[in-house]
């Protein structure tokens, strides 16, 4: 199943204006709703995931950027995490150089989560990513 788009289970969404604050407010939105949820334990790095999508959305984008957070009923130990905007454009994978200043996301992204992908929507995109749930 690629990008569970399904809200069965607990979810929740955001809509962020498209600033330089946004990148903020949805770290912070994250960490709260990971503590209500139990969540601890990924609460640093699905907010340091969204900071660098939220980002992208900025830098490539203009319009809200959507986060959601969803921990699906039937897929168990599974956070899923999505970032919309509207740019249709997917997002590429680059290899930076040690003195770039921007680059790593992506690969800080695949590096990080179980899985993570892109789909199109209704209009732009949205990146997706699981974090695996300890048990």
């Amino acid at each position: 199943m690629i990008g569970v788009i399904d809200t069965e289970g607990d979810c929740a969404e955001w809509t962020f204006p498209a600033r330089p604050d946004a990148v903020r407010a949805a770290r912070s939105a994250v960490r709260d709703l990971l503590r209500e949820w139990g969540l601890d334990t990924l609460t640093d790095l699905a907010a340091l995931l969204v900071s660098e999508l939220v980002t992208n959305s900025l830098r490539h984008a203009t319009g809200p950027i959507g986060v959601r957070l969803v921990r699906p009923a039937h897929l168990g130990g599974v956070l899923l995490v999505e970032v919309s905007d509207p740019l249709p454009d997917p997002p590429r994978e680059r290899i930076a150089r040690p003195d770039d200043e921007s680059g790593r996301g992506l690969l800080l992204l695949a590096r990080s989560s179980s899985r993570w992908g892109t789909r199109p929507g209704e209009s732009g995109k949205t990146v997706w990513f699981e974090l695996a749930v300890p048990g």
